[in-house]
């Protein structure tokens, strides 16, 4: 749940040299975005250059400040609904809002979806989140699902993104069918792995393309609830623990995902990032955005015990990446801290909600540390996914276009 959180350096590389590597989920990199040369938008969080992740993160750290009781600047609602274009799609990034949106500015359903979900939270603006929706439905797969770009491929982080966003804004996910009669549900479960062998029960990228599949599964798991990317967990105890059974469908697809999630994340209490390509020696690095993103699905999945340790984890030593990475950072442990029912006002000893806050223009108001937990409603999304990784994936869209290679697949989804 983007969560952006995915291994994509190997597809930047292989898009840019035109090397044959399987598409990848992404992990978040390490460093943040550039800084723009240019000046920012007014209302706009963080500080990095915005081309391939200002929807986004603005998105999360909305939808992050309505779920601890933090009503946002007017300026920056203003710049997220500015970004719409008049078909109802957004940009990852619209750099001059007084011009129509054209086709050289490539529609982003990640964007779109995860707009809808803040904005749908925030309430007053339905006139964007029904034109948005619109334009959602109108792009879907026959499968089902949706790609990164309008068109693309289906993607489990890309379909549980527009799940969450259909769920935010009043609608039913499964009645959402494609001219094929494909529900998102239906895209959803061909990503499902049977148990046995490698990543057995988890949730892949694409079905040709693996990826990262903590990533995916994560996104998926809390999709498959109709959930979106501030689930509030509290979900009713599997029974069933973390234990892989055979599923044909995809609440029994759900508890596996959520198993290989809980399997994985048993022993160090954290997802790593795989190697990058040509530096198969090099030491694993944490992956904290993936890590937050798991403990949202298993809080949602009813596994809350399992959620502890990567949370302790998380509490322990994720200040210096939300730091790093910024405003979609700080929303993912935000969102992880409320579904496993910790206070992100107190968070190993960090108030996430006065950091996020800081990064962007100062809120009309901030509730008090006891009403953090006042929202129990679900403000609906792969990603997954730090504003990093989403860098991470617009790099790697424009290397594709360089080549005559349209990449389909979704970037957050976070280091």
């Amino acid at each position: 749940m983007t969560t952006v959180r995915r291994g994509a350096a190997a597809l930047v590389v292989s898009a840019v040299l035109g090397l044959s590597a399987a598409p990848a989920a992404f992990a978040a990199p390490s460093a943040p975005s550039p800084t723009p040369s240019v000046e920012l938008p007014a209302g706009l969080y963080g500080k990095g250059d915005p081309t391939y992740d200002g929807v986004w993160r603005q998105s999360l750290a909305l939808l992050a400040q309505d779920t601890a009781g933090v009503k946002p600047a007017d300026a920056a609602v203003a710049f997220l609904t500015g970004q719409q274009c008049a078909g109802g799609g957004f940009p990852s990034y619209r750099a001059d809002t007084a011009k129509d949106c054209d086709a050289k500015l490539p529609l982003d359903t990640n964007a779109g979806a995860a707009a809808v979900q803040a904005l749908a939270a925030l309430g007053g603006q339905d006139a964007v989140v029904d034109k948005t929706v619109g334009w959602l439905k109108s792009v879907q797969n026959e499968d089902g699902g949706w790609g990164y770009n309008p068109g693309g491929a289906s993607d489990a982080n890309s379909t549980s993104v527009v799940i969450g966003a259909l769920a935010a804004a009043g609608e039913q996910p499964a009645a959402a069918r494609s001219k094929g009669g494909k529900t998102p549900y239906d895209a959803l479960l061909t990503f499902a792995k049977p148990c046995g062998g490698q990543d057995g029960g988890a949730f892949v990228y694409q079905v040709a393309s693996p990826g990262i599949v903590a990533d995916s599964t994560a996104a998926a798991v809390i999709a498959a609830h109709g959930k979106g990317l501030a689930a509030a967990g509290g979900g009713t105890k599997d029974a069933k623990g973390t234990a892989c059974e055979k599923a044909t469908d995809l609440e029994g697809a759900a508890h596996n995902g959520a198993a290989y999630l809980a399997n994985g994340l048993a022993a160090k209490g954290h997802f790593d990032t795989p190697p990058m390509p040509g530096a198969e020696d090099s030491a694993p690095a944490p992956d904290f955005g993936n890590t937050a993103d798991a403990i949202v699905a298993l809080s949602t999945q009813g596994l809350a015990e399992q959620a502890k340790k990567p949370l302790s984890w998380l509490q322990q030593n994720s200040a210096a990446w939300a730091e790093q990475n910024g405003p979609a950072a700080y929303a993912q442990l935000i969102f992880a801290a409320r579904a496993a029912g910790a206070d992100p006002r107190s968070f190993g000893g960090q108030d996430l909600v006065a950091a996020l806050n800081a990064t962007g223009p100062a809120p009309q108001a901030a509730a008090s540390p006891s009403a953090s937990a006042k929202s129990e409603k679900d403000s609906g999304d792969s990603s997954d996914s730090s504003s990093s990784t989403w860098w991470i994936v617009g790099v790697f869209f424009v290397a594709a276009v360089g080549v005559g290679f349209l990449f389909s697949g979704r970037r957050k989804n976070q280091s």
